[in-house]
């Protein structure tokens, strides 16, 4: 019985990846992947702290406090952000949420794991790039050289299609329509496919890339590959765009102050977009967003329009109210009433 016992962890888990995720949820590879790092920082955390073998680790010897543990040890260790704690722990819930239904045994652990509040986090302001910085991104890459090609290639079709980084490593040479019109097919998350536009100069610089590569159109390969001939990851993306965001600081000063990375891309194509006068609609198509809910973050991010706004709306008096004084009023109530 005991051997039984200490076995439900690791049988628990293989369900809970190949069976419950998968094929009952029809989670996608890349949340599954997500999920997957999550447990294992947590298994590792646990066996560093008991000091014992994964063997011996079984699920009578997992405490709540121990999760709070790792939830500190990645902020303060790890420095990971509260954001990213909140993914790991919402990794952590959705197992022990299936641990007590498979397991009705375990319920109590499992209803005090998933009793660990998320941590608030923080709003912050999205950056992205404008335009003369993109265009600065684009002049400093040489493309006399193949790899210089293909990384011109890769940060025009970023900002084209305002696809995510994970979107960008899936495709396929298949997936796009170099023929007018011009368009690729994305699947992104949620398993949602959909088609975006491209611009002729794309359409002709990708052209152009895949037939150096010597690739066929038809062929399931992945577009973008490093020098290796694999396929570029979404680190070797990040770094990619990384190198020349230091060098296009030299030519365009502003990017200096930015934190960007290559998501920013992706809310560089949403401003464009929506100052080109493209109505929110469009641009939640476009970026593949469910609801135009997560688009209209766009429309009050940028100074711009909101100066221009700001310049239309006439204001409500010709004088500005003198301000007034506590002690000239000294019922403090009306006082507040009055500010």
């Amino acid at each position: 019985m005991k051997i039984l016992e200490a076995n439900i962890f690791g049988i628990a888990l293989k369900d809970f990846f190949y069976s419950y995720l998968s094929q009952l949820r029809g989670m996608s590879p890349h949340t599954i992947l997500n999920y997957r790092d999550s447990l294992k920082l947590f298994l590792q955390f646990l066996i560093e702290q008991k000091n014992i073998c994964v063997s011996e680790l079984t699920i009578e010897k997992i405490e709540p406090d121990e999760v709070i543990d790792f939830l500190n040890y990645l902020e303060k260790t790890r420095g990971n952000s509260a954001g990213t704690r909140n993914i790991r722990l919402a990794a952590l819930h959705s197992f022990f949420r299936y641990l007590a239904g498979k397991y009705p045994q375990h319920l109590n652990l499992s209803q005090r794991i998933l009793s660990i509040p998320f941590k608030r986090t923080s709003t912050q302001v999205i950056e992205y790039l404008e335009f003369e910085e993109v265009m600065a991104l684009l002049k400093s890459v040489d493309r006399t050289k193949v790899n210089g090609r293909r990384d011109y290639a890769l940060l025009l079709f970023m900002f084209n299609t305002g696809a995510r980084v994970q979107e960008i490593v899936d495709l396929k040479t298949k997936d796009l329509e170099l023929s007018k019109p011009f368009m690729i097919h994305i699947f992104g998350k949620g398993r949602k496919e959909r088609i975006c536009p491209i611009w002729p100069e794309t359409a002709h610089i990708l052209r152009e890339y895949l037939k150096e590569q010597g690739r066929d159109f038809g062929i399931s390969l992945p577009i973008f590959l490093n020098h290796m001939g694999e396929p570029l990851t979404r680190f070797g993306i990040g770094y990619i765009l990384k190198k020349y965001l230091h060098k296009a600081a030299k030519i365009q000063s502003s990017l200096k102050k930015k934190r960007l990375h290559p998501h920013s891309m992706r809310h560089s194509t949403a401003t464009h977009l929506l100052k080109s006068g493209v109505d929110l609609t469009t641009i939640a198509s476009w970026l593949g967003h469910a609801s135009v809910n997560t688009t209209n973050k766009y429309a009050t991010m940028d100074l711009e329009m909101k100066q221009k706004a700001l310049a239309k709306a006439k204001p409500l008096g010709n004088e500005i109210a003198p301000e007034s004084s506590w002690k000239e009023n000294p019922d403090i109530l009306a006082w507040l009433e009055s500010l």
